[in-house]
């Protein structure tokens, strides 16, 4: 209930800048439009294939919105201050009140949650927003061409444990570095997204050895896995896919539970 009640507050908070929600939702529909309009005899550029790179690539815009999100949410606790502008006090009520004052009072009350209950509490407020982000995705892509099937459906719900460790690594971020910094980062992060899981070009043409690297980096694993479902080719997901995403996915995880933390114990000392 602590978590859910943490998720809720993180989702208001979030809500209250709507700019960078139509931002974060609009930029992968504006490049699936764009992407679509490339005429280039090329398996790579087909909508099916191209489509799950897009994917993954808003995922990486969930990274600098978390990352800002734990910047703005804090870690601090705070004191709430309740100034009463007219009090007054009732002669017949005097006993009622002189007893009341006489009790002990209850401890004060407190959202008190362990780290991993930070993490999970980022984590539910952040999935509404990325449904919404891949439920239109995949709306105007069926509307461009791409065949409708029940996969897509599962595409989607693939998409979110894949946005787990994009959430984990934005947490990290928003833990280590300032909220300028955290965003500065982030964009390396998109960087890497768009040039290693091969969205602007199949990754064959980055030269063997980059290649080989793009491989054991997450985000190619990230976008075949989600091609695979989407595409109902699950042979195409190897098992070294799985593996690299799931041993990033883990770090990540224990990573931003370590720092988040130790960001708590400082931060309240």
């Amino acid at each position: 209930m602590r978590t859910l009640n943490f998720a809720k507050r993180n989702f208001k908070e979030i809500i209250r800048d709507p700019l960078s929600i139509i931002f974060s939702v609009l930029l992968p529909l504006f490049l699936l439009f764009i992407f679509k309009q490339i005429n280039i005899p090329n398996e790579s550029y087909e909508l099916h294939n191209f489509t799950p790179g897009i994917v993954v690539f808003g995922f990486s815009f969930i990274t600098l919105f978390t990352a800002m999100l734990a910047q703005v949410c804090g870690y601090k606790p705070k004191e709430f201050v309740h100034t009463i502008g007219d009090a007054h006090i009732y002669k017949d009520h005097f006993d009622v009140v002189k007893e009341q004052i006489s009790r002990t009072p209850y401890p004060k009350c407190q959202l008190v949650l362990k780290p991993i209950g930070y993490i999970l509490g980022y984590m539910l407020s952040i999935i509404p927003l990325i449904l919404i982000q891949n439920v239109l995705f995949f709306i105007l892509a069926i509307a461009l061409g791409l065949s409708f099937s029940i996969n897509i459906i599962w595409a989607i719900l693939i998409s979110i444990v894949v946005a787990i460790l994009f959430i984990a690594i934005g947490i990290i971020l928003g833990s280590l570095f300032s909220e300028k910094a955290s965003s500065g980062i982030s964009s390396i992060v998109v960087q890497l997204v768009c040039f290693t899981s091969g969205m602007y070009f199949p990754r064959e043409l980055l030269g063997d050895v980059f290649s080989r690297i793009c491989e054991y980096l997450p985000f190619e694993s990230c976008v075949t896995i989600i091609k695979g479902v989407m595409n109902a080719n699950l042979e195409s997901i190897t098992i070294r896919n799985i593996i690299v995403f799931s041993i990033y996915t883990i770090l990540a995880l224990i990573i931003s539970i370590l720092i988040f933390k130790e960001k708590m114990i400082s931060d309240n000392k």
